[in-house]
């Protein structure tokens, strides 16, 4: 077994997006972490819901709008954010996006 995962681009594992599609692959799922990788044609949403753990959302590719609890901001590439559990929250794809949740289980 190996002691590691490697992913050299992320971008990588979702080659094509269909047209008025959202996609997910799980990319990582071990003590403590679960790691998802979405991606969506432009114009798709996840509309607003909430995790009942801790989670993070880094975006890889494209344009979206978040919305985290009563707030809305654009997110880009490079974008991270941390949420506690239950935050309501909703992504809307402007462009094609790409974007990591990691799932994190509470020591």
């Amino acid at each position: 077994m190996t002691a590691y995962t490697h992913l050299a681009d992320l971008t990588h594992q979702i080659n094509d997006i269909p047209p008025d599609s959202i996609i997910s692959r799980t990319i990582f799922s071990g003590d403590g972490l679960k790691a998802i990788l979405f991606g969506f044609a432009p114009g798709q949403e996840l509309s607003e819901h909430t995790a009942a753990k801790p989670a993070v959302l880094h975006f890889v590719k494209g344009q979206a709008r978040l919305t985290l609890g009563d707030e809305t901001m654009a997110a880009q590439p490079g974008t991270w954010v941390h949420m506690e559990p239950h935050l309501a929250h909703s992504v809307f794809a402007e462009t094609e996006l790409i974007m990591l949740l990691l799932l994190l289980d509470k020591a």
